[in-house]
Formats: C-alpha cells, sequence, structure tokens
C-alpha cells in the first residue's frame, strides 16, 4: 500500500512540475508575440497563418531562448537550413543534391563578384538577392554575420517565406518568379507567356477542368515536392564530352575558351573547370546528361507521347548547335582583335581573349559589351525559348537578336579596324 501511494505521489510532483515547465514556456513564448506583435506585426501573422504555429512550433524553437528582451535582440538565433532539417530531413538532402544548393558557390566563384558593390552582392540587393540559395559554410556564415547580414544565413525562406513557410506559396509558380526572369534567365516569362502558362492561368480562374492539365515550373522542375532540380544543359548550356559533329565540337571549345574554362592559347583546362564542376553548372559525362534528359522525358510525357517529348526536346539540343555557330563567329572575331593588338587585354583578365566571366568588366572595350549580351542574354534565349515552349522568345527575343549582334559585331569589327590602323 505504501509503495502504490509513493509511486502515486512520485506521478503527481512530475505531473506538477511538467506542468509548470509547460506553463513558463508558454508564458515565455507568449512574451514572445506579445512583444513582436507591435514591432514586427507581419512576422506575427504569418507565423500564426501557418502550419508550425498549429503543430506547436514556436518562436524559441527556431530562435533559441537566449533573445529576452529588446537590448539582446542580437543573441537571437537565425536558423539556417540545418534548424529547418531537424523537422524536414528529406527536404534538405534532396535540397543539396540539387543546383539550388550552389547558388552561393556559383555566385562567389566569379571573379566580377568581388569587383561589384558588397550591397549587390552579401547585402542581396543585386545578384545576391537570387543567389543566396544555397548551404553556407561556418566561414560564409560568419562573414555575413560581421558584415552586418544577419538574415542572409538561410535560403530556404527564399522560396517558403518567413514566417509562414507555406508550402503553397513554394508551390506556385510566382514563388519562381523573382529570381528566373530578366535579363540572362526569363523562365518565368517564357512559362507565363506559352501554351503551358496559359493554360495554368485559365485554369487558376476555374475556366478549365480540375483535372485538365497546365504544368507549372514545378511540376517540371521539382516534380512530386521534391526539393532536387537539375537540368540536362545547365545554365551554361555546355556539356561535355564534345559532340561527334567536328563543327559543332570546334565551336563548343571557341565558347570553353570564352568562358575561361579552356587556356585559349593551349586548350587545356584550366581551374575554371574545378569551379564548373564544385557549382554543378554543366553535365560533364554522357550519363549525367542521358539521366537529366530522361528524367525530362518522363515528365512530359505525363501530357504527351514519349516519343513527342523526345522530337521536342532534341528539337531544342539542335537550336544549342545553332547558336553555338553564330556565338563561335562572334567570338573569334573579338579573339583575333585582342591577338593583333587592336583590343588592349584588361589587367584583371587571365588572357588576351575575351572572357565571359568578368561581365561588364571589359576594361571599356564596347564590342566585349556586345558580344557578352549575345551569349548572356540572346544564346540563353534561342534555346531556353525552345525548351519552355515559347515560339517568340525563341524567334525574336533570341535567335533574331543573336544575328543582328553578330552583324553589330562584323561592322564594329570593320570600324575598330580601320581606326586602328589609321592612328
Amino acid at each position: 500500500m505504501y509503495i502504490k501511494q509513493l509511486i502515486w505521489i512520485v506521478i503527481g510532483l512530475l505531473w506538477v512540475a511538467i506542468t509548470a515547465f509547460d506553463t513558463g514556456a508558454m508564458a515565455e513564448e507568449n512574451k514572445c508575440i506579445a512583444c513582436h506583435r507591435n514591432i514586427t506585426p507581419g512576422q506575427v501573422a504569418d507565423w500564426e497563418s501557418s502550419k508550425m504555429s498549429k503543430n506547436g512550433i514556436t518562436c524559441s524553437d527556431c530562435h533559441g531562448v537566449k533573445h529576452k528582451n529588446s537590448k539582446d535582440s542580437n543573441l537571437a538565433r537565425l536558423p539556417d537550413e540545418h534548424v529547418c532539417a531537424e523537422c524536414h530531413e528529406d527536404q534538405f538532402d534532396q535540397f543539396v543534391k540539387g543546383k539550388h544548393n550552389y547558388g552561393w558557390t556559383t555566385l562567389n566563384a566569379l571573379p566580377i563578384t568581388h569587383m561589384e558593390p558588397d550591397e549587390l552582392m552579401e547585402g542581396g540587393k543585386g545578384c545576391g538577392g537570387c543567389h543566396n540559395m544555397g548551404v553556407k559554410t561556418k566561414v560564409q556564415k560568419k562573414e555575413l554575420l560581421d558584415k552586418g547580414y544577419r538574415y542572409r544565413v538561410n535560403s530556404c525562406d527564399e522560396c517558403h517565406t518567413r514566417h509562414a513557410f507555406s508550402k503553397n506559396e513554394a508551390q506556385d509558380p510566382k514563388a519562381c518568379q523573382q529570381c528566373h526572369m530578366g535579363y540572362d534567365h526569363p523562365q518565368y516569362e517564357m512559362w507565363s507567356s506559352s501554351k503551358h502558362g496559359t493554360r495554368y492561368f485559365v485554369k487558376e480562374k476555374g475556366k478549365l477542368p480540375e483535372k485538365a492539365a497546365a504544368p507549372t515550373c514545378q511540376y517540371c522542375h521539382l516534380p512530386n515536392g521534391t526539393h532536387e532540380n537539375r537540368t540536362a544543359w545547365g545554365f551554361l548550356g555546355v556539356r561535355l564530352p564534345l559532340p561527334a559533329d567536328k563543327q559543332w565540337a570546334a565551336d563548343r571549345v571557341t565558347i570553353l575558351k570564352a568562358l575561361g574554362v579552356l587556356n585559349p592559347e593551349t586548350g587545356k583546362p584550366t581551374a575554371r573547370l574545378d569551379i564548373v564542376k564544385a557549382a554543378d553548372l554543366a553535365r560533364l559525362t554522357d550519363d549525367a546528361w542521358k539521366i537529366e534528359r530522361e528524367k525530362m522525358t518522363k515528365i512530359c510525357a505525363g501530357c504527351h507521347s514519349g516519343q513527342f517529348a523526345r522530337r521536342h526536346l532534341e528539337m531544342g539540343d539542335r537550336m544549342i548547335k545553332h547558336a553555338d555557330r553564330l556565338m563561335a563567329e562572334g567570338i573569334e572575331i573579338v579573339a583575333r582583335l585582342y591577338k593583333d593588338g587592336t583590343i588592349k587585354k584588361p589587367d584583371h583578365y587571365p588572357f588576351a581573349y575575351p572572357d565571359f566571366f568578368y561581365f561588364k568588366r571589359t576594361g571599356g572595350s564596347y564590342i566585349d559589351q556586345v558580344l557578352f549580351r549575345m551569349y548572356m542574354k540572346y544564346r540563353m534565349r534561342t534555346y531556353q525559348g525552345v525548351f519552355h515552349a515559347n515560339p517568340d522568345y525563341a524567334y525574336w527575343y533570341g535567335w533574331a537578336a543573336m544575328t543582328k549582334s553578330l552583324d553589330e559585331i562584323k561592322e564594329l569589327d570593320r570600324t575598330m579596324r580601320a581606326t586602328h590602323k589609321n592612328n
């Protein structure tokens, strides 16, 4: 009898302790909410609307318990992807395998990044606004914190805006628009004005049957909710090994030289090939390319026949081949201007050769600017317009603009040579 009484007493004490702890914790959380309802009401509203709040995930779960008042806000932990992974392990593991995880790596690998205003890069008001994607190292996180960019350590909230972290938001194609638009990657514009986008918007208004096909960015590139994304051709639109077609192989070598991946003097790989590998910017084996192509073929076959899908994807491949012929011709014209001294090599260029990785820091040569625009803007539109089923982007914004750029390069070449000879 005594033992039973003792057991009940212990259970009662434990219950009191647990209740007291929960009450104290709840009071602490309520204090956070009461304070931030005045300071950051939007954040509180987002959190209250989230699944996290409905499932008991509170401020301290993500931000820790050290921050107590307005004077020690610097003690609040700003969660990185590893904190998110505590609950979302599968999504984290998928993310680190996909190309979004290489956004920050890519940005910092480009030499031009370190010549631009810091606010545009680490501050996120330019390239860094999208390229913040990617798990940071301890050193990278410390650099961001030391510069005062405390809110740049997590990339999950690029798609799932804090503090709602909404799955519905991340699955809406508009979530992709902020980054996948504009100068060198107008994928959102291509998709939204294609037949795929048209059907999505019509369906969104309830004017198509619920089961009608209306593929979104996520349907094709993040199927079934996966966080791993990759494409066969990669961002640069190049791949290895070289094709069997001799002219296309030569054209791709010329482009790889302008990317600084191959030494323009020897044709051998440079250290930049390691950057391309590290940032997963291109498929470097036939098998790697075929894996991604087969994935996309199967996705397309969710609406179309497999034969139709393959034929149209191969059409995109052939447009890259055509675009590379124009691109290589333009590069070779400018390269000859460097070789004969008509254009002086900028001090920051590794070779007397066009260098696309320096973007607009060309040392004042306008013809370099035209060449770069031809590659980064118009060539991208040419083949991506085909892959995104957008005729106008493929032709007028892409191919036609490439041919116009090549004509301009040829005219500038004649003018520069005549001027240089006269001097």
